[in-house]
C-alpha cells in the first residue's frame, strides 16, 4: 500500500555538488562523468524504482547537468512551445537556498531541457527557462539559446547534458553563497516521473522548501 505522505517529504536533504576545474563536454556523451558527480538516490527511501541516472557539477563558469534514462518502451514526445508536455528534465535552482522560504524569490529558477523537439524540423535537443510557479518575484528571462544543451538518442531512452551558464543563474556567487536550493524531476511518457525528493503532487516545482541543498565544494580536480 502506497503511503498517504512520502518519506522523503519528512527530511531536509543535503549534499555536496563535486567541482570540476575540467568541466564535462556538452556533446550527449556521459562517458567523462563520473560517480562522484551521480546525484543521490533518494527514491529507495520510498521503494520507488528509478529509471534514470542524473549528474551535476558546478565550477566558476555555472553548473552543468547530465542524465541517461533507460528503459523507454515508445517514441518521444517532446514540444519546445510546451516543453512541461512531454519528456522532458526539468530543473529548479535557489541561488540563496532560502529553505524557509514557501514562495520563489528572485533568486529561484526553473528550466526544462528536452532531448529533442527543438529546432526548425524539431529534431533537435532543446533548453529554456521558465517562471516558478506562484512565484513572489521573478528571475529575469533568459534569452533563447543561452544554454548549451546536447543529446543522443537510442533504442531505449536517451542522454543529455547541458551547461547553465554563471550569468544565467540569477545571483550565483559561489564565494559569499555556497549553498543553493537544487531540485530536478524527470517526466517521461511511458515511465512515470523520477523525482529527487517529492513529486508535482506535493507541489515541488513552486515550493523552494522542498527543494535539497547543495553545497558547492571545491575537493574535485
Amino acid at each position: 500500500m502506497k503511503a498517504l505522505i512520502p518519506n522523503r517529504y519528512l527530511f531536509d536533504f543535503e549534499f555536496p555538488l563535486s567541482y570540476r576545474r575540467s568541466p564535462p563536454k556538452i556533446d550527449g556523451d556521459v562517458g567523462d562523468w563520473g560517480d562522484a558527480e551521480r546525484l543521490p538516490r533518494w527514491g529507495e527511501l520510498d521503494h520507488t524504482p528509478e529509471f534514470a541516472d542524473v549528474w551535476a557539477c558546478w565550477n566558476e563558469s555555472g553548473l552543468y547537468l547530465a542524465c541517461r534514462v533507460q528503459g523507454k518502451r515508445g517514441a518521444l514526445h517532446c514540444d519546445m512551445k510546451g516543453p512541461w508536455t512531454g519528456d522532458h528534465l526539468r530543473l529548479c535552482t535557489d541561488m540563496r537556498d532560502a529553505r524557509s522560504a514557501k514562495r520563489a524569490t528572485r533568486y529561484c529558477q526553473m528550466f526544462y531541457f528536452l532531448p529533442t523537439g527543438g529546432g526548425r524540423s524539431g529534431d533537435k535537443p532543446h533548453a529554456c527557462d521558465a517562471q516558478v510557479p506562484r512565484a513572489q518575484v521573478n528571475a529575469p528571462q533568459i534569452a533563447p539559446g543561452r544554454i548549451p544543451v546536447a543529446a543522443t538518442l537510442v533504442e531505449d531512452g536517451y542522454v543529455l547534458e547541458a551547461h547553465l551558464p554563471s550569468d544565467v543563474l540569477a545571483g550565483f556567487d559561489p564565494v559569499e553563497h555556497p549553498r543553493i536550493g537544487l531540485y530536478y524531476s524527470l517526466t517521461d511518457a511511458d515511465l512515470g516521473q523520477q523525482a529527487f525528493t517529492v513529486g508535482d503532487d506535493l507541489y515541488a516545482s513552486s515550493d523552494p522548501s522542498s527543494w535539497p541543498t547543495a553545497v558547492l565544494t571545491q575537493n574535485s580536480p
